[in-house]
């Protein structure tokens, strides 16, 4: 199986006064369509910096990120483009638009992409029953409690039906049964769909949900048993 994300000695340096402070070192990475791999690791581990270079939002002192064989170092590479339809992220919190509605918050997407009205109604009610919402989709984000607003985020995410899925940390800011639907919906819905995802977390009761867990400590990513 050809792997949606490929990462390949993947180093991020920052220079500082007092010397070059070394994020992430030389890290091989990837993942397959319908793939969890759960990137472990404490606070200031350096999990933030390697899934920003992942979605080619940050860029690698060494190395290169492919997605779909595409390397996002490449001029010749489209990154919004690749944003707009491949690539998708969820973070902590959901950043929600808060005059807009659900339904509204995961239709920008594909109103930037521009999608036909009709196709657009279509993916979004599609988008919210897959998360539990569908009976929530007028309410605008102050009307809905912390777990219902992630999951507004991930629907977005979903929305484009991208083939890597990116989150930083997405139950940080909930509370553990609350986070623990959270996790157990990207789960389905990454296998359900076939999405390559890279999730990162310090939460250990992600770990049991993951088809891979990778430890990122000092800069240096390995398999978490080794």
């Amino acid at each position: 199986m050809t792997a949606v994300l490929q990462a390949r000695s993947l180093s991020r340096v920052f220079p500082g006064p007092a010397g070059d402070v070394v994020a992430v070192r030389e890290a091989d990475l990837s993942a397959d369509a319908g793939e969890l791999v759960v990137i472990a690791g404490r606070s200031g581990a350096g999990k933030t910096t390697l899934l920003t270079m992942l979605g080619g939002l940050d860029r690698p002192t060494d190395g290169r990120v492919l997605v779909d064989g595409a390397d996002l170092a490449d001029p010749a590479t489209d990154l919004p483009a690749l944003h707009g339809s491949r690539i998708a992220s969820i973070f902590q919190t959901a950043g929600l638009i808060p005059v807009l509605s659900a339904a509204e918050n995961v239709e920008v997407p594909l109103r930037i992409r521009r999608v036909e009205p009709a196709e657009r109604d279509r993916r979004v009610a599609v988008a919210l029953r897959e998360v539990g919402l569908e009976d929530h989709a007028r309410q605008r984000p102050g009307e809905l409690s912390g777990g219902q607003q992630q999951r507004v985020g991930i629907a977005r995410a979903l929305v484009m039906a991208p083939g890597l899925l990116l989150a930083d940390e997405p139950t940080a800011q909930l509370d553990s049964e609350t986070g623990a639907q959270i996790m157990d919906l990207i789960a389905r819905l990454v296998h359900e769909r076939g999405t390559a995802a890279v999730v990162a977390t310090h939460d250990q009761a992600m770990f049991a949900r993951a088809d891979r867990v990778l430890e990122l400590h000092d800069g240096v990513l390995r398999p978490r048993d080794a």
